[in-house]
């Protein structure tokens, strides 16, 4: 029975990323590069036609709301999500270290290819969290090993050595960057406003936020897409459904600008232990707007690690009251860090996806300068 239950789990965690798929995609030079191009959303744009009839609103309108959205960051600009970055980099590190507010190590966490996210956060005697993605713990050891020989980082004489834990991507039960445009419609239904980055929303406005991050109302540019690959637009389009159906990535979508969290709304990044009806609570963490990401873990006692979204500090408490009122006695102990984007490191969503890409790309075209070489 437990083994029947396990496998049924792991299924369910697997159609995250497609029981089946093909790894050779990414040896091909065609593939990367358009891969580039739709993860950097180069090609991407708004469907200002399809958008206005879903709205039943002049495209004008549609189009004037969609640019103000975009201008003000309310909402980050189109891209197809690169779900590859889960398989490239199955290890999702987070960090608790000590480091200096200085610009060397500000520039350091923006331009270094392994770092997701990064928050100042006092916790103990740590001062920031990090979020790294790298192939496993190897790598994540030479890479530690690296930054303090090539002094990108203080050495241990001149900090308090910081404390790491590993997460398996695989074990990833819910990915869910939107889901908390749900809570922000419940807002507005009882306040009859929201206000983002110190701007005002109005029903329509956040209507066509809905859309915009939610997808369905985006459009790829083929044509140019071909003219940059050099390939015919029907190859295109087929590549472009392959890459989509075997999940390196996601159809166009906007995303929040800190992904996993609306503006105005706190980020709850949260160790749980679940002590019994796992899959009951792990049903309701699928269905709750508050969780946009949860994997499960075996660490120091946790069962599971869930990040979730919350309009202030006070209402994450009510919920987390609300789950154990539906759950009794199934959750145990809880450490909960509240992370404001205010206290964020700005790093552009897709740059790690795209030095995995840039990266396969260079390698790629060091063999084929090799072999040209040898043969010469």
């Amino acid at each position: 029975n437990e083994i029947w239950h396990f496998r049924r789990r792991f299924a369910s965690m697997l159609s995250l990323f497609g029981r089946r798929y093909s790894p050779e995609l990414l040896e091909d030079e065609m593939n990367l590069r358009l891969l580039k191009t739709l993860v950097s959303g180069e090609c991407v744009s708004v469907n200002i036609a399809a958008l206005s009839r879903s709205l039943r609103k002049h495209r004008n309108t549609v189009r004037r709301e969609v640019l103000w959205l975009l201008e003000n960051r309310v909402v980050n600009r189109p891209v197809c999500p690169f779900m590859g970055l889960y398989r490239e980099y199955p290890l999702l590190v987070v960090i608790r270290a000590d480091l200096p507010d200085e610009k060397p190590i500000r520039d350091w966490i923006v331009e270094d290819p392994h770092i997701f996210a990064a928050y100042w956060s006092r916790y103990a005697e740590y001062n920031m969290l990090l979020f790294v993605y790298h192939k496993d713990v190897l790598g994540y050891q030479l890479w530690r090993e690296s930054l303090i020989e090539e002094r990108k980082i203080p050495s241990r004489e001149m900090r308090i050595p910081s404390s790491s834990m590993y997460v398996s991507n695989q074990l990833m039960m819910k990915y869910d960057p939107s889901a908390a445009i749900g809570l922000m419609a419940t807002e507005v239904n009882q306040k009859g406003r929201i206000e983002i980055n110190g701007l005002e929303l109005s029903k329509d406005q956040l209507s066509i936020f809905k859309h915009l991050v939610s997808g369905g109302v985006f459009k790829i540019n083929e044509n140019l897409l071909s003219r940059e690959i050099g390939i015919h637009r029907k190859t295109v389009m087929r590549r472009v459904d392959q890459l989509i159906k075997e999940r390196w990535i996601l159809g166009p979508v906007c995303r929040f600008p800190d992904l996993l969290c609306p503006p105005n709304y706190v980020l709850a990044y949260a160790l749980v232990d679940i002590v019994k009806a796992r899959d009951r609570i792990h049903h309701a963490f699928q269905k709750d707007p508050h969780v946009s990401m949860a994997l499960r873990i075996s660490i120091g006692g946790y069962t599971d690690l869930v990040f979730s979204a919350h309009p202030d500090i006070s209402e994450h408490m009510d919920w987390e009251k609300e789950l154990s009122r539906r759950f009794p006695g199934c959750i145990g102990r809880v450490d909960a860090t509240y992370l404001s984007p205010k206290n964020k490191i700005t790093i552009d969503q897709q740059y790690v996806s795209l030095c995995i890409i840039d990266g396969r790309l260079a390698r790629m075209r060091g063999r084929k300068f090799q072999e040209a070489t040898r043969v010469s």
